[in-house]
């Protein structure tokens, strides 16, 4: 039996199934809070109930640097031949490079050159974010993108407007992964109470300019505006909005009740892939005031949980009117278990050594061919 054809017990189905390894490369890790990171966190944590085991390549595992201005950020200094050095120490049945910084190249390279299969997945509009700070075309941004992921069985993408946006820019094999939400920690948690004027408007996010936090602050608003996260623009949103409450990073049951509490969820953001942040507020029984782009257009669709407005103030306002029920049922559709499921999908079918999944989704059948793409 390969290495890789080690057998454990499954209470779901009473048998014995071989493990599968996959190993997942990000340069996006803790301290950083963040989508990205709640969803690698989320697949690794549901993924041993489908019969996978999933690791991670880190900055962890290499000497890094901090960002300028983002501390949190770092810089790993990876190479392939440490990264080649780590896939012999640690070798796993499947790959997949979640982010395109310094250990995603690295691991790259390392597969190029030995011959590896892996998938990649497109989280960030790293070309619009740049954009705000540079004065350089997103077009030269993007062409640095399709070459990175050319390579990969599968490019991950979080939404079917994502899938068609970069497939007209010439990005192929392009394969959907949507989120999940925690619904047993994001609920409805009746009789919190801030103590702020409401109605309390809340935004969670990084405070960083390509959120476009300000176009919430500058809102004429009823009530208070309050804001949850850090980042390298918070003091200087703080002096500029005084009336605002800053309550920084939080984390779990703080986070969770900080949604609970609020009246309503208002996400300014024009360039985000997704935003988790807005599944967490539907689960919490939080409406939505939004721009009508990608991400709210993909979670929210038809639902009626939320106000799609150009006006975003407007947006707001309307948002008071929805039920928190009609919210908390749409959040329900989203599920951890699906997401993993579409991630493992992927990863297997990107590898040589795929075994087809069978339709009711778990991991059953004998995966007798891994191991065959080292």
């Amino acid at each position: 039996m390969p290495a890789s054809g080690i057998r454990h017990h499954s209470a779901l189905q009473g048998d014995c199934r071989p493990v599968i390894r996959i190993l997942v490369a990000t340069d996006t890790w803790r301290p950083q809070i963040n989508g990205v990171v709640r969803s690698l966190e989320a697949v690794a944590a549901h993924a041993p109930s489908l019969g996978a085991e999933v690791s991670f390549l880190t900055p962890d595992h290499f000497h890094s640097v901090p960002l300028p201005s983002y501390p949190e950020i770092r810089l790993a200094l990876a190479t392939a031949r440490m990264v080649t050095r780590y896939l012999e120490e640690h070798p796993p049945d499947y790959i997949h490079i979640a982010t395109e910084g310094p250990v995603g190249h690295a691991m790259r390279k390392a597969c190029l050159r030995q011959g590896r299969r892996f998938t990649t997945a497109y989280h960030t509009r790293f070309p619009e974010y740049i954009a705000q700070r540079l004065p350089v075309p997103v077009s030269i941004f993007y062409w640095l993108l399709r070459r990175f992921h050319r390579p990969s069985a599968y490019t991950l993408v979080a939404t079917p407007t994502i899938q068609r946006d970069l497939g007209q820019r010439g990005f192929t094999g392009l394969s959907l992964w949507s989120r999940g939400v925690d619904t047993s920690l994001f609920r409805p948690r009746p009789g919190l109470d801030l103590k702020f004027e409401r109605p309390l408007f809340l935004h969670v996010g990084r405070l960083a300019v390509e959120k476009n936090i300000e176009a919430f602050l500058r809102l004429s608003l009823p009530g208070t505006k309050i804001v949850v996260g850090d980042g390298p623009e918070r003091k200087r949103l703080e002096t500029t909005y005084p009336n605002a409450r800053f309550l920084g990073a939080l984390e779990g049951e703080a986070l969770a009740e900080a949604y609970a509490a609020a009246d309503a969820f208002v996400f300014p953001s024009r360039t985000d892939t997704y935003g988790m942040v807005l599944l967490e507020a539907l689960a919490s029984g939080l409406p939505v005031a939004a721009y009508p782009v990608m991400g709210p257009l993909d979670v929210l669709g038809d639902s009626g949980c939320g106000v799609l407005d150009e006006d975003l103030e407007r947006a707001a306002i309307t948002a008071l009117t929805i039920s928190r029920e009609r919210c908390r049922d749409y959040a329900l559709r989203f599920l951890w278990s699906n997401s993993t499921q579409q991630f493992l999908d992927a990863a297997l079918q990107g590898g040589t050594a795929y075994a087809r999944v069978p339709a009711g989704g778990l991991i059953t059948r004998r995966w007798s061919r891994i191991g065959q793409n080292r």
